[in-house]
């Protein structure tokens, strides 16, 4: 090589490990924005996919809707029993779950737990499973209201206090047919925001409940879709 060639010459240690660090931190840096980004476009889009709910989250005491609804039959009322009178549905009191285990579960760990906690004095803190944001009103007894009676299942809502869309039977009746009339229990409304929660072992969301899928839902059963509807 003639003298005054450029010359390659070996960074010292220290840089290389100082450059190593800094392409590391980089590149953690790089995966930790692509998924958060993922995360918050999914979640506004409908359900979280990153960190989100492939199912229910788990409660403090795991109720079974399966064992409650389907084996004894008891009603989404007997539990939920503001549903049908206010904003709320509630979560009944563990007093209300105690007029049945006071004598009903023995032998059950979960059952156990909750007579403790009624021994205790304590309430049970729920893992919230549905949530709009707080400057969103929904009111329960309206949508429950509209849905239940006595209703004529057709493809376009003409008269929204006799009729019910197709897509809206199917998630309470299954065969349900267009011309059908039914006699919709207010039980049986919830399925259309909240699906078959008494087929689930652990409560999970099934619907984005996304300002679109509520003005889209109001669009089509020919309900105000004015701002102050639902923001007020």
């Amino acid at each position: 090589m003639i003298p005054g060639d450029f010359q390659y010459s070996r960074p010292p240690a220290k840089k290389l490990v100082l450059f190593g660090f800094i392409g590391l931190l980089g590149l953690g840096g790089l995966v930790g924005t692509v998924l958060i980004a993922t995360f918050v476009i999914s979640a506004w889009l409908g359900q979280p996919i990153v960190f989100g709910y492939t199912e229910g989250p788990t409660q403090p005491i795991a109720f079974p809707h399966t064992v409650h609804v389907q084996q004894l039959g008891l009603d989404c009322t007997f539990c939920h029993r503001n549903v049908t009178k206010g904003a709320a549905a509630t979560i009944p009191a563990v007093a209300l779950c105690m007029s049945c285990h006071k004598v009903v579960g023995d032998g059950i760990e979960e059952v156990q737990k909750l007579r403790d906690t009624f021994a205790t004095g304590a309430t049970i803190d729920w893992v919230r499973v549905h949530r709009v944001p707080d400057h969103v009103h929904f009111v329960h007894e309206a949508h429950v209201r509209r849905f239940s009676g006595t209703r004529i299942v057709v493809e376009r809502i003409t008269d929204p206090l006799v009729q019910i869309l197709l897509d809206q039977a199917h998630d309470i009746k299954p065969d349900a047919r267009l011309g059908e009339t039914l006699d919709i229990a207010a039980s049986a409304t919830c399925t259309i925001c909240h699906g078959n929660v008494g087929g689930m072992v652990k409560v999970e969301q099934v619907r984005s409940l996304k300002m679109s899928d509520c003005v889209n839902c109001h669009r089509d059963n020919n309900a105000p879709t004015d701002c102050t509807t639902c923001h007020y």
